[in-house]
C-alpha cells in the first residue's frame, strides 16, 4: 500500500464516503463489521502518512473543536495531533467549568455556539447521553469522546484496531476484561464492538463492579460466549487479550466502597508468567497501580503501542467524517 502525495486527493465532495461523511460518532452500535474494515484500512494508510512524511494537508482549512467537560490527556491530545497532522486546526477547550457553562449556559447552546466556528466537535461530558443530546442540538458532526459511564466509541475503535494489528485478527480470540466493568465506558463500548466478531469474552471484576446487565444481554443476543467471574487466575491461561482498567475513584459516591476494591487486581511479573507466550496486555490509561511498571518491558505489554494506534484511528475518523478519506 503506497502513500499518495499530500496534494493528490480529489476535491472534497468527490472523496466523501456516505457512511461516514458528516455523520455523528455517538455509539459503537452504529458501526457494522464492514464499517470497521474501512476504518482499519484508512487507519493503516494514516500510519503510513505519518511514518513517511509526518502528516499531510488532507484537512487543510478544517477546524475541530475539542469540548471537554472532564479532564483528559490522551483522548484530547490525540484528537489535537490527529487534526494537526492532517493539516487542520483545533479550538481546544479543556475545562468547560471556567467557560460560559459556569454562568448557566446549556449544553445545547454551547454546542450551537461552537459549531459556528468549526467543522466538527469532539465532546467529553460526565453525563450519560450527553453526546446524543448534543447531536440533536448540532448541525455539525458530534464525536463522542466519553459520556459519563456510557460509551467511548473512538476508544473502542482504537482498541479493536490494536487487537487487529497486534494479533493479526480478532476472530477466534478470548478477550478478558479486568477491573472496573460497571463504570468503565471503554469496556462497555469494546464489548459491543467485539459482538461483531467470533470471540469469547471474560468479565473479571469485584462483585460490585460487574459489567452492567444491559451490555451482557446485548452481547449475549449476538451469540457471544461470556464468562463472569472475580477470579483472574481461572481464565488467564486461555486469554489472548487482557484488557485492564483502573478502578475509577471519581465514579464512586461512597468512598468506603472505593477503598474496599481499589487494589483488587494487580497485573505483575507473576501474572505474566501464567499467561500465554503470545498474548497482549492493553489498558486505556491512565493506570494507577493495576499494572506494575515491571510489566512495561514485557513485549506483550501493548498499552503504549495502543496509544499510537489511537492516533491513526482518530486521523482516519476525522478524514472520513470530514469527507476526505
Amino acid at each position: 500500500m503506497t502513500t499518495p502525495p499530500a496534494d493528490a486527493h480529489l476535491p472534497f465532495a468527490d472523496k466523501s464516503d456516505p457512511r461516514f461523511f458528516g455523520k455523528d460518532i455517538l455509539s459503537i452500535s452504529q458501526f457494522s463489521r464492514n464499517d470497521l474494515e474501512t476504518v482499519f484500512a484508512v487507519a493503516r494508510e494514516m500510519s503510513q502518512i505519518v511514518e513517511h512524511g509526518g502528516g499531510s494537508e488532507l484537512l487543510k482549512g478544517r477546524v475541530l473543536t475539542n469540548l471537554f467537560y472532564e479532564p483528559s490527556t490522551r483522548t484530547s491530545s490525540s484528537f489535537v495531533a490527529a487534526i494537526e497532522r492532517l493539516g487542520g486546526s483545533v479550538i481546544q477547550i479543556n475545562n468547560v467549568t471556567y467557560s460560559s457553562v459556569s454562568k448557566g449556559e446549556s449544553l445545547g447552546d454551547t454546542v450551537r455556539t461552537m459549531e459556528s466556528y468549526t467543522d466538527a466537535i469532539v465532546l467529553r461530558h460526565p453525563e450519560m447521553g450527553s453526546a446524543a443530546e448534543a447531536a440533536i442540538a448540532a448541525t455539525k458532526p458530534i464525536i463522542n469522546a466519553g459520556d459519563g459511564a456510557g460509551e467511548h466509541p473512538t476508544q473502542a475503535l482504537l482498541d479493536a484496531y490494536t487487537i487487529y494489528e497486534e494479533m493479526g485478527a480478532i476472530d477466534g480470540l478470548t478477550v478478558t476484561m479486568l477491573g472496573d466493568l460497571k463504570y468503565g465506558r471503554t469496556v462497555h463500548s469494546l464489548a459491543r464492538l467485539l459482538a461483531l466478531f467470533n470471540v469469547k469474552i471474560n468479565y473479571v471484576s469485584p462483585a460490585i463492579l460487574r459489567m452492567p446487565l444491559e451490555f451482557v444481554s446485548e452481547v449475549e443476543s449476538a451469540g457471544i460466549e461470556q464468562v463472569v467471574t472475580s477470579d483472574l487466575k481461572a481464565v488467564l491461561e486461555d486469554t489472548d487479550v487482557l484488557y485492564v482498567t483502573r478502578i475509577q475513584k471519581e465514579r464512586f459516591d461512597d468512598q468506603v466502597e472505593y477503598e474496599m476494591v481499589k487494589d483488587s487486581y494487580v497485573v505483575d511479573a507473576d501474572t505474566m508468567r501464567c499467561a500465554k507466550e503470545r498474548m497482549i496486555v492493553m489498558h486505556p490509561l491512565p493506570r494507577i497501580g493495576e499494572i506494575a511498571t515491571e510489566v512495561d518491558q514485557d513485549p506483550r505489554a501493548a498499552y503504549f503501542r495502543q496509544m499510537e494506534y489511537g492516533l491513526y484511528v482518530r486521523m482516519a475518523l476525522l478524514a472520513l467524517v470530514l469527507g476526505k478519506a
